[in-house]
Parts: C-alpha cells; structure tokens; sequence
C-alpha cells in the first residue's frame, strides 16, 4: 500500500499538519507515503499531471485528504495511472461513495427519504424537511439554509431553499437534495467500513469525545457491503424510536478523522486490508 497525502501549502516537503499523525503512522507500519499537491488537483484548470508529479509508481494507493470534487477525483487518477499508479478506489467508485444520488438506493429505508428533482418541497406534505446538495448541507446555517420546517408553506420554503443555493454558490454539487426530517438523539458514530466489512466505530469528528454505545453496524452492513466500494465511512445516529439511521455515506479518504481517535488504528485498518 502507498499512502497519499496533502503537503503543507506553507512548505510543500511536508505534510499538511491536518494529516501529519496519519502519515507517521504509515511509515512507522512500514508503508510509504507519497505528498500530492491539492491546491492544484482542486483548481478547475488545474494540472493533476504536477500535482502528482513526485509520487511513485505503486497498485495499491488510498488518498487520506482534503474533500476533492469527482471530477478533480477523476483527473488525478488519470494523472496517477500515467505514472504507472493504482488508486484503490476507482473514479467511478469514489463518486458512487462521494455523491448521495451514488448510494441512496442502496441504503434506501436505512436513511432518510430524499428526492432531488429540483426545488421542489411539497411532495412531503406539510412535513418538515432537510436541505443539502450530492455532497455537503448548511447544518451550521440550520434556520437559514438547511431546515423548512412546514413545507407546505411554498413561500418560506421557497426563501430557505434560495438561501441554501445563495450560499453554496459555485461550491453547490449536483442539486438541491430534499430529506424528509427524522428527530434523532445522542451523538453521531462515525463507522470506517474497509472492503465492505467495519473496521473501526468512532465518535464523529464534531463531537469527537462521544463515542455512543450500543452501535448496530449489522443493521446496515448488508447494504454497505452491496455498494462494493474500497473505503467509506457511514454516519449513523439513533432515531428517536431507537432505530439506527445512517444520515451520510462518504469517500473514506476524504472523511476526516475524529481527534480522539489515534491515527495508527485507522491507518492499520487500512493496512490490514
């Protein structure tokens, strides 16, 4: 396995500090770690042949970074494959994981309902609704941009839909995802699953020293294994009929680690694999 990392934009021989302890457990594993440029994967325009430019050849390689859109996804592992490198996920497979409209169907009665045919709010009937796009909401804009709370009034809804495209502007992926609202209690688990199978349950990284107790992987492992993708990581809460719900599906590598949780055990899941 090769380890691919961020450098530090402020000195581009190191690693970005965010993923520092993740590369020094590699090479403490014995896995070397390769530094990518990803200012420049994440430029629109940008060169993905310079950015991977000092990175070895290599037919196992898993990125632990910064969020990158699908498409900058897909050129850097163009620009990989050039130099005779394999990343583990695959293009196709990290929009599938990155994108809600890749793995919706799959986990459809595990997650909330979601429609993203546009603007549109009044299919849920009066019931309260969440706001997001294919990759990212406005939870910390919650009354502005994320939660309608009646969406049966088009007007207020309308407002709050508006501010939601206003704020994500040129960020927005895909469209406006409309969620039906679900009333959940206690912390988020962020769950690593690896080849299919959880490797690792942890606190989510808002709430990194709350690890909740009692978390049923089983009943979701079925449908995450049908997925067949490499590395995600899968955000499960308690519904408040004691149901565990996921509320998000993401790209592993692109999912960040909760302080509380050491480097080396995710690092070594993905070794073990």
């Amino acid at each position: 396995m090769l380890l691919l990392v961020p450098r530090d934009p402020l000195a581009p021989r190191r690693v970005d500090p965010h993923l520092a302890d993740e590369a020094a457990a590699a090479r403490e594993l014995g896995v070397p770690v390769a530094l990518v440029d990803h200012d420049e994967l994440d430029r629109p325009d940008g060169d993905a042949d310079a950015a991977v430019r000092g990175v070895p050849a290599d037919d196992d390689a898993v990125y632990r970074g910064w969020m990158l859109r699908s498409e900058r996804y897909a050129a850097m592992a163009g620009a990989l494959a050039r130099r005779g490198t394999t990343l583990r996920t695959s293009a196709e497979q990290y929009r599938a994981a990155h994108e809600l409209p890749g793995w919706y169907a799959t986990l459809e009665g595990l997650t909330p309902e979601s429609r993203w045919s546009g603007d549109d709010v009044s299919w849920l009937d009066g019931a309260p609704a969440v706001l997001r796009d294919f990759t990212k909401s406005l939870k910390h804009s919650w009354d502005e941009a994320c939660f309608v709370p009646d969406t049966a009034d088009a007007a207020a809804a309308g407002r709050v839909v508006a501010r939601f495209r206003e704020l994500r502007g040129e960020d927005l992926v895909g469209d406006v995802v409309v969620r039906r609202f679900e009333r959940f209690t206690g912390a988020e688990a962020r769950t690593w699953w690896v080849g299919g199978r959880c490797a690792l349950v942890t606190a989510h990284p808002d709430t990194p020293g709350e690890v909740p107790s009692g978390v049923d992987v089983g009943a979701v492992g079925g449908a995450v294994a049908a997925l067949g993708l490499p590395f995600v990581s899968v955000d499960l809460v308690r519904r408040d009929d004691g149901a565990w719900r996921v509320v998000e599906l993401g790209d592993g590598q692109v999912s960040d680690r909760p302080s509380s949780t050491p480097a080396a055990d995710l690092v070594g899941a993905l070794v073990a694999a």
